[in-house]
């Protein structure tokens, strides 16, 4: 089964027409706007016969809720997120070892975008969440993952910890980042198959998922504050871990 969304914003509406043009199934395009970027991406709409309703700026805006759509948006069909006998079928199919990032309860669509773009760069094999007090695939998410919903997949558990003991079994290590008490990152091993796991905006890891995780790492901070916010700390982990698997 399959559901609607409004996806808005020149970046987001690219990458559903590059990855995803099938369901593409209607768009709003701002009357005034005329510049190349829509130009380009008109061109686009019509190649592919999405139908296109031409609207004013109120319009568009009272569609989107307010948000910033930069004079486009889209009604796109979006596939439901994987579960866990999903996630179970992709991790029998890969032919290296997992590499996976987990977020434990990360509420802000904002960071939830970044973290989904940070590890579609990265290579990540998927990005697994829970299904209660954490956000979903949201437009919001869509527009700053700039393509990466599309092309990472997203996997919701109904609990956390018994999904990562699952992982556990599968001879995947879990390395949970925490802002004290943990190892240093950048003298762990992140090589073989891994879970990167972290926690919410504020709160981080909750106690159980800690417990459950094999090492508990810390990223050094030299200068005054005393930690990163949770989509910046990704993209840190994340990217240590490519360096040292050299991938």
């Amino acid at each position: 089964m399959s559901d609607t969304t409004l996806i808005h914003g020149l970046h987001a509406v690219h990458a559903a027409l590059r990855h995803d043009p099938e369901n593409v199934l209607e768009a709003w395009v701002e009357t005034d706007r005329r510049d190349k970027r829509m130009a380009a991406l008109l061109n686009d709409l019509q190649h592919l016969g999405v139908a296109v309703h031409a609207v004013e700026r109120g319009d568009l805006d009272r569609r989107c809720g307010g948000a910033a759509h930069q004079g486009v948006a889209i009604r796109y069909r979006q596939a439901p997120p994987l579960d866990e006998a999903a996630l179970e079928r992709l991790l029998d199919g890969l032919d290296h070892p997992a590499f996976l990032l987990v977020l434990d309860q990360v509420q802000d669509p904002h960071n939830l975008g970044a973290c989904m773009r940070s590890a579609d760069a990265a290579g990540v094999d998927a990005v697994i969440a829970p299904r209660d007090r954490a956000v979903g695939l949201t437009p919001t998410v869509h527009k700053v993952a700039s393509g990466a919903t599309r092309s990472t997949p997203f996997v919701q558990v109904t609990n956390l910890a018994r999904s990562l003991e699952s992982l556990k079994r599968r001879g995947i290590w879990l390395v949970g980042a925490t802002g004290e008490r943990g190892q240093p990152l950048y003298g762990t091993d992140l090589r073989g198959p891994l879970a990167v796991v972290m926690g919410a905006e504020g709160k981080g890891l909750r106690r159980l998922t800690r417990e459950v995780c094999d090492h508990l790492v810390s990223i050094p901070m030299a200068g005054a504050v005393e930690s990163l916010n949770v989509s910046v700390a990704t993209g840190v982990v994340l990217f240590e871990a490519v360096r040292q698997r050299g991938t």
